[in-house]
């Protein structure tokens, strides 16, 4: 019984330590997020050199959105010849892509057998020019501001960065849901973006908003090959030393999902994708730790890190469980619900603690069940692409 007793205490205490891993990672760069960061230049350099964009837009079967998102994106303040906009329009209506033409855009029309992200830009980078300085890659239902390509010059007028990720923020508040996955996205910009550049480290990318010198990204594009294509490029831009930059004050306005099953289907997505990029990481880490790359060991311990709605789950759980079989061994696992659930609240923009926020946590318990059932669909062997569709 002793015996029994000491492995189940054990136990407890490693999964203790495993989980106190994840909410002492997220709690520590929620702390950060509060450090002050300096802003973006806001003045144009009318000396500087103009850079020369181009502008990729990969559309999966989005006859619904993406027009209006391109009759936006061309009303760019930018010189009209520095800058190239490219629809790749995979599996599209013929009367979407009649469309697409009339506009003052490339338009690619590829023929996949297996459609995915990362053979869209491939297709792009093979099909078009190579004049250019930086790509630009935003998803369908992305929509920017007129300035957006002249904010992105003015930064690259004062530094030649490799990689820059733009604030994505929500465009749509249409339900509680889309308010939730909105919420989910500033706390992941909080954390894994602007306090990660705040210290120094680089920032995660999105996979849109994203700017990326032209040459790297045609020479590494064809070296993606999972659904995971940004999370590809992260690993691939710190193994080779590059720094991402986090503009916090670029927006991408990106379209949240508004409904479970879309949510259910984008969460398995990304848990997917992470699970695969720590698997393809971790055999370079020794490499990086000779060289002291500590960018690429933090990127790989993200990739380690549990789900925040699942540490909610779990260390609530627990704490219950626990609470009722040994009150005393309780304590430590209200601890790290309580510094999880403060954490989440520091890395939430002020802005959003808001009522409609109070009144969307009711969904809160659905959704994450929805992740937990993901967890047994995970099929780190799949690289097949797993679609959000939009629902208006």
């Amino acid at each position: 019984m002793d015996i029994l007793l000491t492995i189940i205490h054990l136990i407890d205490f490693l999964l203790w330590l495993f989980v106190a891993g994840s909410v002492f990672y997220v709690s520590l760069f929620a702390i950060i997020s509060l450090f002050p960061t300096k802003s973006s230049s806001k003045n144009i350099n009318k000396e500087s050199r103009r850079t020369r964009f181009l502008v990729l837009f990969p559309a999966y079967k989005e006859d619904r959105i993406i027009i209006n998102s391109l009759n936006k994106f061309v009303e760019q303040d930018y010189p009209r010849d520095c800058y190239d906009v490219a629809v790749i329009a995979d599996h599209m209506q013929d009367d979407t892509i009649a469309v697409l033409r009339d506009l003052p855009i490339k338009v690619l029309v590829p023929h996949f057998d297996k459609s995915s992200k990362a053979k869209a830009l491939q297709y792009a980078i093979a099909n078009i020019g190579s004049d250019y300085d930086y790509v630009v890659i935003l998803d369908a239902d992305n929509v920017v501001e007129n300035n957006f390509l002249t904010q992105l010059n003015n930064k690259l007028s004062e530094k030649k960065y490799t990689a820059i990720q733009c604030h994505r923020c929500a465009k749509n508040k249409d339900n509680e849901i889309a308010v939730l996955d909105g919420v989910s996205e500033e706390i992941n910009n909080s954390i894994f973006r602007k306090a990660h550049n705040a210290i120094g480290l680089s920032s995660a990318l999105i996979g849109s908003g994203m700017c990326i010198k032209y040459n790297w990204f045609a020479d590494n594009v064809n070296l993606l090959t999972t659904a995971g294509e940004d999370r590809e490029l992260e690993a691939l831009l710190l193994r080779q030393g590059k720094y991402i930059k986090y503009e916090e004050f670029i927006y991408v306005y990106d379209e949240k999902v508004s409904n479970q099953d879309n949510f259910q289907r984008q969460r398995l997505r990304w848990m997917t994708a992470q699970l695969q990029s720590l698997s393809s990481m971790l055999p370079y880490i020794p490499k990086a730790i000779r060289k002291h790359n500590v960018d690429y060991i933090d990127k790989t311990i993200q990739q380690a890190l549990i789900p925040r709605s699942i540490l909610i789950a779990l260390t609530l759980l627990l704490s219950v469980i626990t609470l009722i079989i040994n009150p005393v061994a309780s304590i430590k696992w209200w601890c790290l619900f309580f510094s999880i659930s403060i954490a989440i609240l520091i890395a939430t923009p002020s802005k959003l603690r808001t009522k409609s926020i109070v009144k969307s946590i009711k969904f809160l318990p659905r959704l994450i069940w929805k992740m937990c059932c993901n967890i047994l669909r995970i099929d780190t062997s799949n690289k097949d692409f797993i679609h959000t569709t939009h629902d208006k």
